[in-house]
């Protein structure tokens, strides 16, 4: 049976060392081309996208490999051919296959009639391979040398208990790091990612933590995150979001109750002056275009762990 990536609980600790470890690597030296020779990368978007697109197409460039990127509208499932045919037919032509969803269980059921390795590219419920590049980001910046040096760091999220906060939070409960999200009452995150999470963090020692106070979330942080309001698909709610969301934008008066010298991280794209201001963004704190460099050579890691 082929090995997905369809949640961060698809990994362990060691899977996520060895990733992270593997880009590194790729990162300090490019002599690694001819390595994914013959293979070829299906890159299927049901939603707008550029850094998964670019990274991923990029990455298996570089491996020596074929990157085909699928606009979903061009293909026969939006005449109605089932997520299972697909699959199966994809799984004939190509040796993986990232997809960006627009639903978590339809990136599920590919995988499970799929005969190659799937890669969840972002759906409303997750975002592994982001916060992968992330973890990677900080490893740099900590100098972490080891998993277990992921337990000093604390990582604040501000903002909507989306796909990217659920991430983190798989992520905290498998390397057993502090997490607290701070987000307005009622804005996620999602209760099943947080219920299986907290069981994991009794194994990790992880401390995760929700609350609706961002001042109080972000206190002692080392790594401040943030993502947009409104995510793809939630646009019809944007102005109630902007209200809602006010109190947590990411600027000055905020981060002088985390760490000083913390990091300040973001997905991208960012809404400048919505939930981070152009100052923080643009600050020699933000490490949020090593964070979009750092997906290409995560891509690369993912994609070997995956074929190789």
């Amino acid at each position: 049976m082929p090995r997905h990536l369809i949640s961060v609980f698809d990994l362990d600790q060691k899977d996520i060392w060895k990733i992270i470890t593997t880009a590194r690597k790729l990162k300090s030296s490019r002599k690694k081309a001819g390595m994914l020779s013959g293979r070829t990368l299906g890159l299927i978007f049901e939603k707008p996208s550029t850094r998964t697109t670019v990274s991923f197409a990029v990455a298996m460039h570089q491996l020596g490999g074929l990157p085909l990127i699928l606009n979903a509208q061009n293909l026969q499932r939006k005449r109605g051919e089932s997520i299972k045919d697909t699959a199966k037919t994809l799984s004939r032509y190509v040796d993986c296959t990232v997809i960006r969803a627009m639903k978590h269980s339809d990136v599920e059921e590919f995988a499970r009639n799929a005969s190659i390795p799937v890669i969840n590219g972002l759906t409303d419920k997750e975002h592994p391979c982001q916060v992968l590049g992330d973890l990677l980001t900080i490893a740099e910046k900590k100098r972490i040398k080891s998993v277990k040096e992921f337990a000093k760091v604390k990582v604040a999220f501000v903002g909507d208990g989306n796909n990217m906060a659920n991430s983190w939070i798989a992520a905290a409960s498998i390397l057993g790091f502090k997490f607290t999200l701070a987000r307005p009452k009622s804005y996620g995150p999602d209760a099943y990612v947080l219920d299986r999470a907290q069981k994991s963090a009794v194994k990790s020692g992880a401390s995760i933590e929700v609350t609706t106070d961002p001042k109080e979330g972000v206190r002692d942080a080392d790594v401040v995150y943030t993502d947009v309001w409104t995510s793809m698909g939630e646009e019809a709610e944007l102005e109630q979001r902007k209200l809602v969301f006010k109190p947590y934008q990411v600027n000055r008066d905020l981060l002088k109750n985390a760490r000083e010298g913390c990091m300040v991280m973001h997905c991208l794209p960012a809404i400048r002056g919505e939930e981070i201001t152009s100052e923080i963004m643009d600050n020699p704190g933000s490490v949020i275009f090593d964070q979009a460099e750092n997906r290409l050579h995560i891509q690369k890691a993912i994609l070997l762990f995956l074929l190789k």
